[in-house]
């Protein structure tokens, strides 16, 4: 049973996963790097050229197209105790991190919804084998978004399989995003969706993370070589590819190229006849048996092409 809709050639799934949508101590880290004491400028003047939300949005609604923003409920870095503030893993993993509770980020999460994006749970570094926190942090996006979250993607792209799914599960999620890797990209041979429980819970694997291409900045034509190999492949196999663009690789003085690249997977996936949109729309288009289709939830659906 194919996943892609009729009429489609091969499926396209856009997500965005929000880690860091604010530059703080990486300005300090990128002027020593670099020497570019204009780094230091943003960092003492509070420039934040990674809250490229509004830049985003006018990309993907000029072609057309929605995606998924997933969104994390992580602890800080103040959080935790004072003798973890030193620990160089904890600054890896918790600093510059963001509150759901901040004003901003809440009226990102509203706003995005209105206007049919996605919006979906990036779960916490610790919570695909803690049931218990996964829950409190979907809880928590539910009541900002009103309406709860159809499914989303864990952190660093942490997994236990099956149990993180069985996690998920049990605290109303529908699909995962998650199973994928930084390092490398492609199908390795599965172009379609897992049902690991035979049932409304599906699996969407990541096909491409944009930090495993080719620098696009410094060798664009090598990324979208890249890219458009796999556009041959998900053509070639009725596919559903997923991509994970970090919002903050579309700030162009620090990643240039990659909206560029962005966009021309986009228009070209379109143009071969893809439909393109967020996991959570291809979900509700899906194929159920009888029994899953009477257990699936009924929620307004968010744009696809």
């Amino acid at each position: 049973m194919s996943a892609v809709p009729d009429d489609h050639e091969f499926a396209l799934l856009l997500t965005h996963d929000v880690d860091r949508p604010y530059k703080t101590y990486q300005s300090l880290y990128y002027a020593l790097r670099d020497r570019d004491p204009a780094q230091v400028g943003e960092f003492l003047y509070g420039e934040n050229p990674f809250w490229t939300f509004d830049a985003v949005r006018e990309l993907e609604e000029d072609l057309g197209v929605r995606s998924a923003f997933y969104f994390m409920d992580e602890r800080t870095l103040t959080d935790l105790p004072v003798r973890r503030w030193f620990d160089p893993e904890s600054w890896r993993l918790f600093c510059g991190r963001y509150s759901l509770t901040d004003q901003d980020i809440v009226a990102l999460v509203r706003s995005l919804a209105a206007a049919d994006w996605e919006v979906g749970l990036h779960g916490s570094y610790h919570s695909y084998r803690d049931r218990d926190r996964l829950e409190r942090e979907k809880r928590r996006l539910d009541s900002i978004l009103g309406e709860p979250v159809l499914g989303g993607r864990q952190h660093y792209l942490n997994l236990d399989e099956p149990a993180t799914w069985r996690h998920q599960r049990a605290v109303g999620l529908r699909y995962d995003a998650t199973p994928g890797t930084s390092s490398t990209f492609g199908f390795d041979g599965e172009y379609g969706i897992r049902r690991p429980f035979d049932d409304e819970f599906v699996v969407f694997p990541l096909t491409v993370m944009e930090s495993a291409l080719p620098d696009p900045g410094a060798e664009f034509d090598r990324a979208w070589a890249a890219l458009k190999e796999l556009l041959d492949e998900a053509a070639a196999n009725d596919a559903v590819m997923t991509v994970l663009w970090h919002p903050r690789f579309f700030a162009e003085s620090d990643f240039p190229g990659h909206t560029r690249l962005y966009r021309r997977l986009v228009e070209t996936a379109l143009d071969r006849g893809a439909w393109v949109g967020p996991p959570g729309r291809l979900y509700e288009l899906l194929e159920w048996p009888s029994a899953a289709s009477d257990a699936r939830p009924s929620r307004r659906g968010v744009a696809g092409r």
